[in-house]
């Protein structure tokens, strides 16, 4: 996975995320908004597989499932944090958007950086200053889920539950 790094702060929440202004509609019209109270235009300006990185506590507040998905919904590959709100990182994992821990993140990664995410190696290239980084590997079982696009998608292709694949 390949793409530009946006980059925001700490504690990041889910009001900032999806604005409740726009509740009750679709998940693409959304999607058009993140950031919007933080960043007005951010939807904008992203391009399919970009990453978004930030410092702790990203995704805090409310356990809207929202948020993770008008992320997914507007293109964003991976979202890359020091640490996670557990309900984000949960939420994240059940719609298969790749929810990375990297300690440091916002030390190595800066605004327009160009990032490669290798999930084999749990390994983030910086393209752009030749630092490679190391996150938290992922469990067999959730990168399974995001593999088959979130947890609906792995129900369908195993109807018979979560497993492991040799």
């Amino acid at each position: 996975m390949r793409g530009t790094a946006y980059v925001f702060g700490d504690e990041v929440n889910t009001d900032v995320i999806t604005p409740s202004d726009y509740f009750g509609q679709p998940i693409e019209v959304m999607a058009e908004h993140i950031f919007e109270p933080e960043r007005p235009g951010f939807a904008e300006e992203i391009e399919d597989g970009d990453f978004v990185v930030a410092g702790e506590h990203f995704g805090s507040g409310s356990s809207r499932e929202s948020a993770p998905m008008a992320i997914q919904a507007a293109g964003i590959g991976c979202v890359i944090a020091e640490s996670f709100s557990r309900i984000f990182y949960r939420n994240s994992i059940v719609i298969g958007l790749p929810a990375l821990t990297v300690e440091g993140a916002t030390d190595h990664i800066s605004e327009g950086d160009v990032l490669t995410v290798d999930f084999d190696s749990a390994t983030i290239e910086n393209e752009t200053t030749g630092e490679t980084l190391d996150f938290e590997p992922l469990p067999r079982e959730v990168q399974q889920i995001f593999d088959a696009g979130g947890i609906i998608e792995h129900y369908r292709q195993h109807p018979e539950g979560l497993r492991i694949d040799d």
